[in-house]
């Protein structure tokens, strides 16, 4: 025996799964929203276009020690030097950001790095540098 629902009349279950059609269909041929009326509306001409980052820290939770700018710039800093040349000196990490089109000015913060020191880790770098690291990992 078929039970079907006990809350609607089939009639209006039927209405009620085309209903939701567009919330539970991915996106397809039509887009990333099945319904046209899902689609939000463009910035008018004199009004700024909308951006997923607002005014202010764009990062949250930054760690104790550091502030979103300094996590950014660390950040940035590890782009520049892979894993291959940690654990390495001055000469190896500046070789190594230079084979990954670093910019001029990771470049000259690396120069200012002292000759003999072997860096472990990009914090290592970053706190040679001048700068600090967060105070508590975990």
């Amino acid at each position: 025996m078929d039970r079907g629902s006990s809350k609607h009349s089939p009639r209006v279950d039927e209405q009620m799964s085309q209903e939701i059609s567009g919330l539970v269909q991915g996106p397809g041929t039509g887009g990333s929203r099945v319904d046209e009326f899902r689609v939000p509306e463009p910035a008018g001409e004199d009004q700024p276009e909308p951006t997923t980052a607002p005014a202010g820290d764009l990062r949250s939770g930054a760690p104790q020690g550091m502030t979103s700018e300094d996590v950014e710039a660390r950040s940035r800093l590890g782009r520049f030097i892979t894993m291959n040349a940690l654990p390495g000196d001055r000469a190896a990490l500046l070789a190594n950001a230079r084979e990954n089109e670093a910019p001029d000015d990771v470049l000259a913060a690396l120069e200012r790095l002292p000759e003999s020191t072997r860096y472990q880790t990009v914090s290592e770098v970053w706190a040679a540098l001048g700068h600090t690291n967060e105070t508590t990992r975990w």
